[in-house]
């Protein structure tokens, strides 16, 4: 599995060359067709994002955008190379690391560039300080590399964030990485036209509540597709539920599945260490299903648990979160 550690810094991933990238870390991230490895990296690989000092998140992307646009780009006027950096205190105001030249105001450049922005919200794990720029950088196949997009061993990487001990997972990460390389994933990579439509009817039919966990507000409630939109791209009535954010993502991912004859949610058991999770396991759906959404549930339950059940196991079952778990 290829993997790539990537500079998401806000305002501070600018530099003396260009005016920086709009990154929001959870969901997003940009880079252009100027970046050394650009176009080496590609949907279904890991994607971990740091900060300069420590380890910010990891996922999987899930698509990359491709377009274009024109990048202002800036250069020493002695010596013609982006090496430079503002100063904060003295004067002039730029100093370049290169030719040592000393200047107010730098060229300014227009150049076409080719433009990517990943989508990796579905996988998304907020590991926010568990491991310090040092031990990022010494996972990387050139631990002394300069790059914002390096590549580094997922394997050694997930060997520790384990050591860490912190309670947080990995999983979601191979979870996401599983279910792309199967092609599960393709309805993220089209534009869902009408999808705000297809949320209001939920709204109006279902009520501000999430299936799964019950009563939450409208903003919090995604319109949840419970078969592959990509296939035909329309919006069946019966093929969808109102599902909270993050719950959306985990049923996406086969975290959570729904038992279609029993109509009780089967928690996976790399979420055993959740209990905001795992309590969910064996509770009923909260909205009433029709058949159309059965049959939908069906498919998913097969494509998530019949080949590969991994359902929490019995010794999760304690009084303190379900006591009326069932076998699936």
């Amino acid at each position: 599995m290829a993997a790539w550690l990537v500079l998401a810094v806000g305002d501070d991933r600018t530099h003396g060359g260009n005016d920086g990238y709009d990154d929001e870390p959870s969901r997003h991230y940009s880079w252009d067709s100027t970046v050394p490895n650009h176009a080496t990296i590609a949907v279904g690989d890991v994607i971990a994002l740091w900060d300069k000092k420590s380890l910010l998140g990891v996922s999987v992307i899930e698509g990359i955008d491709v377009g274009s646009a024109v990048k202002d780009t800036y250069t020493c006027p002695a010596c013609g190379k982006s090496s430079f950096k503002a100063r904060k205190t003295k004067k002039p105001a730029y100093l370049c690391w290169d030719c040592k030249a000393q200047f107010d105001t730098p060229d300014a450049h227009r150049k076409p560039v080719t433009t990517y922005r990943s989508r990796h919200d579905a996988g998304w794990v907020d590991m926010a300080g568990l491991l310090t720029g040092a031990e990022l950088r010494a996972l990387c196949d050139a631990p002394k590399s300069q790059l914002s997009l390096r590549p580094f061993s997922w394997e050694k990487m997930r060997a520790k964030i384990l050591a860490t001990g912190m309670a947080t997972t990995v999983d979601i990460a191979d979870a996401t990485q599983q279910v792309i390389a199967g092609g599960h994933r393709t309805a993220t990579v089209r534009a869902r036209v009408g999808q705000a439509a297809f949320r209001k009817r939920l709204l109006d039919e279902q009520g501000q509540l999430c299936a799964f966990t019950g009563p939450a507000p409208a903003a919090a409630l995604e319109a949840a597709h419970l078969y592959s939109y990509a296939a035909n791209g329309q919006h069946h009535g019966g093929g969808g539920l109102l599902l909270r954010r993050d719950v959306h993502r985990l049923f996406d991912l086969g975290l959570i599945a729904v038992h279609p004859k029993h109509a009780t949610l089967d928690v996976g058991e790399q979420l055993t260490d959740f209990p905001e999770y795992a309590i969910l396991h064996g509770k009923p759906v909260l909205t009433q299903l029709r058949k159309e959404h059965r049959a939908w549930l069906a498919v998913h339950w097969d494509m998530h648990r019949t080949a590969h059940h991994t359902q929490i196991p019995a010794q999760a079952n304690s009084p303190g979160l379900d006591g009326s778990r069932h076998a699936g």
